[in-house]
């Protein structure tokens, strides 16, 4: 039987104009292409976060500065940070139940309320506590630690924690990204391990410069090619 090729140009012809409108009715979902990495991708598409990498630290308030360091004794401001924050000088000796010490400590300031000590998984194993997930201010419930100054000693009840990812941002750059104080939206880290980090918390105030701040623990995780993530709202890419 002979082959009627002009019949199978036809059908060929046909079966790639059935794809071509498949292909353009088919639903287009808001995260299934990934946004160009850092350096390439569009503010405007996809909004650009510069990143800061907080090691552990801790705050202090007035009865465990004059503890630790002395009656009357004040921080001596060594670094200034956004927010009028700053890193200061003085540094703290930390003890869990391990009676293991991390040592060096960083100080910032000004004085708070609350004293309040914030350190990674990675430094619980050291420890032995086992603080939960928390934003800056949030202690009620969370384990305690010994801190050891040059002048005394503070049994702290309560008030480590794990720092929560958040990215400070003034009103203006909230506008701009269309995202309010308190929101949670989700980043992606382009790096030697490409991470999605859900459920990042927005932090809104018009002291604030454009940051978002995550602890050494993600920062080695995803060993950053260029230290910014992409920022995605949630309903794009839902937790």
């Amino acid at each position: 039987m002979a082959v009627d090729e002009r019949l199978i140009e036809q059908i060929v012809k046909q079966v790639i104009e059935l794809k071509k409108e498949t292909a353009a009715a088919a639903p287009k979902t808001a995260c299934a292409a990934a946004p160009a990495p850092a350096s390439q991708a569009s503010k405007d598409d996809f909004p650009l976060i510069p990143v800061g990498v907080s090691a552990r630290h801790i705050h202090l308030s007035r009865k465990d500065m004059d503890t630790l360091f002395g009656p009357g004794s004040e921080l001596t401001p060594m670094k200034e940070l956004m927010g009028g924050q700053f890193a200061a000088k003085e540094q703290v000796t930390l003890i869990g139940p391990s009676l293991r010490p991390i040592e060096k400590v960083r100080v910032l300031g000004p004085l708070r309320k609350q004293t309040q000590v914030e350190i990674s998984a990675t430094d619980t194993f050291v420890l032995k506590v086992h603080p939960p997930v928390r934003p800056s201010g949030d202690i009620e419930g969370t384990p305690g630690l010994t801190i050891v100054g040059p002048k005394g000693v503070v049994k702290l009840e309560k008030g480590c924690i794990i720092a929560n990812r958040h990215i400070h941002m003034s009103p203006a750059d909230a506008a701009r990204f269309g995202v309010k104080d308190g929101e949670y939206v989700n980043v992606l880290a382009e790096g030697e391990r490409r991470t999605m980090m859900y459920g990042v918390q927005i932090r809104v105030d018009p002291s604030f410069t454009l940051e978002m701040h995550i602890d050494t623990d993600d920062a080695n995780a995803i060993g950053f090619k260029e230290k910014v993530v992409t920022l995605l709202k949630r309903e794009d890419c839902p937790r």
